[in-house]
């Protein structure tokens, strides 16, 4: 049997996410909760004491009574109390057609869903078909040695790290109000200099809270130089052994400093203290090999392949759609679902690339 979780059953979705052998930050309710490009939901599927858990975005298909289906930015894709592998197959083809029910009854079109890299969702969304491979993402190993670790970083971003601690440059663990406030005055000033729309600006409240959750292991980290000026920083979650940048920002006059390559190098000593096992940076400009892949891949050689997965749940409507938005359907564009594809949406996509992991664009969300 399944139901549905809303973001207003706060518990019940964080105790879905906690009980999961595997989960990231991108699956919590706190997460969730964020998002406002539709209605966040837990599609749970339960027999006997298993379960696998879906978080996804319901979106409303403009000037229709259909609608579709999507997952918030990150890395998701389905969760459970089991490893998807020791799920047996019986119970994972009981899963899809629980899904398929769920999608038709409730006018689904289409269901676009980030799958995660370090998890085998692909057992279970091969069972419908449509897992498509994005591109690459780029983690620091953190269960090998420091110093093997450090031995992969490119030889000039082993010197440029040396030479901002030899400037006087440290990484503070930063914790009261007047730390955020300083923080929140780097996030600013960053999102001015791109001229970021009202979506990406966050209030003192938005950095206290994710600083206060207890659905996850958050820190605040602050790049001080050797005048004692708060330069760069960056909060950063570790959930389970996986831990993440979420938003990181350089102040303008320092970007030719490169402080963030600092503050990644100690990131990963926290990181290891926090427990966590990988540092996930993530992929270039829209998942290509790109020169924000290749600033992240100065750091390691580990690569994963990332995927999502994209499913047309009713065909008819969905060309339907097409046709409406004069759009065809054998269009060249990495873009799902085809019908909502823009110039516009695409250039929205590319902005949260744009904002996350590269100074000399900016350094700010994901």
């Amino acid at each position: 049997m399944h139901h549905l979780v809303t973001i207003d059953q706060k518990e019940e979705w964080k105790g879905y996410v906690s009980d999961s052998v595997q989960h990231d930050f991108y699956h919590t309710w706190y997460y969730h909760s964020l998002d406002r490009s539709g209605t966040p939901i837990l599609f749970v599927y339960e027999e006997g004491e298993n379960y696998i858990a879906f978080p996804l975005i319901k979106r409303e298909i403009p000037r229709s009574l259909l609608y579709d289906l999507t997952s918030v930015y990150g890395y998701t894709g389905p969760i459970s109390n089991q490893r998807f592998e020791d799920l047996s197959d019986e119970f994972l083809e009981n899963f899809k057609d629980s899904f398929l029910t769920f999608l038709r009854k409730g006018q689904h079109v289409s269901v676009f869903s980030r799958l995660h890299p370090f998890f085998d969702q692909q057992r279970v969304m091969q069972k419908f078909g449509g897992v498509h491979a994005n591109g690459k993402t780029i983690a620091i190993d953190l269960t090998i040695p420091i110093e093997d670790q450090r031995n992969k970083y490119h030889k000039r971003l082993a010197e440029k790290i040396r030479q901002l601690r030899r400037k006087g440059y440290e990484v503070r663990e930063a914790n009261g109000p007047e730390d955020i406030k300083l923080f929140a005055s780097i996030y600013t000033e960053n999102m001015q200099r791109i001229e970021a729309s009202d979506f990406y600006l966050f209030t003192e409240e938005y950095f206290n809270d994710l600083h206060e959750s207890n659905e996850f292991n958050s820190k605040l980290l602050l790049v001080y130089n050797q005048e004692g000026f708060a330069v760069c920083g960056a909060f950063i979650v570790c959930t389970n052994d996986i831990i993440q940048a979420h938003l990181l920002g350089t102040r303008t006059a320092y970007l030719g400093d490169s402080p963030a390559k600092l503050l990644t190098d100690e990131i990963t000593v926290i990181g290891r203290e926090m427990g966590a096992k990988y540092f996930h940076l993530g992929g270039g400009l829209n998942f290509k090999q790109d020169s924000l892949f290749e600033w992240k891949a100065c750091f390691s050689d580990y690569i994963l392949d990332f995927k999502s997965w994209r499913f047309i749940a009713d065909q008819d409507p969905y060309t339907a759609l097409l046709e409406e938005h004069q759009i065809d359907k054998n269009e060249e564009v990495d873009f799902f679902p085809l019908y909502r594809y823009t110039k516009k949406v695409i250039e929205s996509t590319k902005v949260y690339f744009v904002l996350f992991f590269t100074e000399h664009l900016s350094l700010c969300i994901i």
